[in-house]
């Protein structure tokens, strides 16, 4: 195969590769410079009798992204935070709309329990379970023995799926609950977000005065439309919670109390040093 033969494959396999690079890395403009050099390795090694070319290129990919994910965890991580989640919003980028268009697509909470796991996990979990590339050949990409490889992802998909602290039938509820809270604080909706909340419910953050009252809670929530465009419902601490996560980047938790149908309290966490404790899964 020719390079004029294998550029015109590649283009045909791109966005394979960057749906792929995008899960493993979080990051669109990341995902992008992975796909780019993805292409470059594959251009100088030439496809030869490749006999499955998007496998071929996947495998290449992953290796480039798990290099990445190495990187980025020895410079350390972004910490974000609530002080960080105007500028997560404003973060340019290739083009931040699409961005969080794909990463809407993708799960704001399923990005941010991602990016929780160990570069090895990630890249065996995003493969095997979204990809559904085989353990024989992730195995190649992460140097590990297939079976190695097996528990990467069975220990991954443990957490992104987590553990309830409560009953299924309850949490079911809870979910209820919180997706209309959410739903109401996205479309503005005084009267829904009334009607859920309790009418002495409670929101508690560290280093801020308590707030009473289901009204003023209701109004501090529509006033800040940021944070309510970037909430998801994600399993926390066992028990339906919320993620305040723009693109992905996790800036807060917030811990919901349900009782008798409606929202009893709030209790964030916005702390950087505070919210990697937090156990956060993903809620389906």
């Amino acid at each position: 195969m020719d390079e004029q033969a294998l550029a015109e494959r590649f283009d045909e396999c791109r966005g394979h590769l960057r749906a792929v690079a995008y899960r493993m890395l979080g990051s669109l403009d990341e995902a992008e410079d992975a796909v780019q050099e993805t292409w470059l390795r594959a251009a100088r090694a030439g496809a030869g009798d490749v006999a499955n070319l998007p496998g071929w290129l996947t495998t290449i990919a992953g290796r480039i992204c798990l290099d990445m994910l190495r990187s980025r965890r020895r410079r350390g991580e972004d910490p974000g935070g609530l002080d960080r989640l105007a500028e997560l919003e404003r973060a340019g980028g290739r083009d931040p709309e699409e961005e969080a268009v794909l990463a809407d697509s993708v799960g704001l909470a399923m990005l941010v329990v991602l990016d929780r796991l160990g570069p090895a996990e990630r890249v065996a979990f995003v493969l095997h379970d979204l990809f559904a590339v085989p353990f024989a050949e992730i195995a190649g990409i992460v140097e590990r023995t297939p079976e190695t490889t097996k528990r990467l992802a069975s220990r991954a998909r443990r957490r992104v799926r987590g553990t309830p602290s409560v009953p299924a039938a309850d949490l079911a509820r809870q979910k209820e609950v919180v997706a209309a809270f959410l739903a109401a604080s996205r479309s503005g909706d005084m009267d829904a977000l009334l009607a859920v909340l309790a009418p002495d419910a409670f929101r508690r953050a560290e280093g801020a005065a308590e707030v009473r009252g289901a009204r003023r809670i209701a109004g501090d929530t529509l006033a800040n439309p940021v944070r309510a465009r970037n909430a998801r419902l994600a399993l926390v601490d066992g028990a339906a919670g919320v993620v305040v996560a723009p693109r992905g980047r996790l800036a807060a938790v917030l811990r919901v109390t349900v009782e008798d149908g409606r929202i009893a309290g709030f209790t964030v966490v916005g702390d950087p040093s505070r919210l990697r404790a937090v156990p956060i899964a993903v809620l389906g």
